[in-house]
């Protein structure tokens, strides 16, 4: 099963990610795929069974939900990655799709909870400094080796100046705690040095080696966003966002937060 397809509350982390870009104003997305991951496109396919079982049976809410998942026609394009080369390699496969612009790059295991959504802040960074922006926010040093770090210049303490960046440091080489999450805004020029980008962490071609080539030529910035970020990636950040998001919800809230308590002085 395709992690992307995993649920958060009562959707799956790739419907989030679309949600948030649609919130943003984002229109047009391309998924990049790779094998065993045809339920991602189905996904936002129309379901006409299931549309016309809803139909029938009166849910007229649930069935407003499923049709609002699918973003208008001709606003998906799916591209395949045969081969698994990181995550570099998978942006570098949608260069025909995405064309001679800006872009926005989501990862969809990280997941992030807010009303203003990440990607539009970015969006609106970008709007004021040009250039490329990602989203950034301080680990423990101990988990440098986790992420892509910042070499920091000019740091307001919401916008910080990219001087450098590296790739999965130790957290003694480090040149900062503070790391890029699954947000970037990208200017096409990235797609250049993806072309000619060697392997190298992981025996992958890394994203954060060729924005590092970036640097100096326009200007580069990391963001530090409003909002919570779970790493859905791992158990424990799954688990935290399903509580987080239940906790929210209306239908399951209030009972949800009782459970929670209950199991708490339980434990205690």
């Amino acid at each position: 099963m395709a992690k992307e397809m995993l649920t958060v509350l009562d959707r799956p982390l790739i419907q989030h990610a679309v949600d948030e870009a649609a919130k943003a104003g984002i229109e047009q997305f391309i998924f990049v795929n790779g094998r065993g991951k045809h339920a991602i496109d189905d996904h936002f396919d129309l379901a006409f069974e299931l549309e016309r079982t809803l139909e029938l049976r009166g849910k007229t809410v649930e069935l407003g939900r499923s049709r609002e998942m699918v973003p208008a026609p001709g606003n998906v394009i799916s591209v395949r990655q045969q081969q698994p080369l990181g995550l570099g390699h998978a942006v570098w496969c949608a260069r025909h799709a995405v064309g001679n612009e800006p872009f926005a790059v989501f990862l969809a295991d990280d997941l992030v909870m807010g009303d203003d959504p990440c990607i539009g802040q970015l969006i609106r960074q970008y709007e004021k400094t040009g250039g490329n922006v990602v989203a950034v926010q301080d680990v423990p040093r101990e988990h440098t080796n986790r992420y892509g770090v910042l070499d920091v210049g000019e740091d307001d303490g919401h916008i910080a100046e990219v001087k450098g960046l590296v790739e999965k440091p130790e957290p003694e080489v480090a040149p900062s705690t503070l790391t890029i999450i699954g947000r970037y805004i990208l200017l096409p020029q990235i797609f250049d040095h993806l072309e000619s980008q060697k392997p190298t962490v992981g025996n992958e071609i890394q994203l954060t080696d060729a924005m590092a080539q970036l640097i100096g030529g326009s200007p580069f910035h990391g963001l530090r966003f409003t909002g919570t970020r779970f790493d859905c990636g791992t158990k424990l950040g799954f688990l935290q966002a399903n509580l987080a998001y239940g906790l929210r919800d209306g239908d399951v809230g209030a009972e949800l937060a009782a459970f929670a308590k209950n199991e708490l002085s339980n434990k205690g």
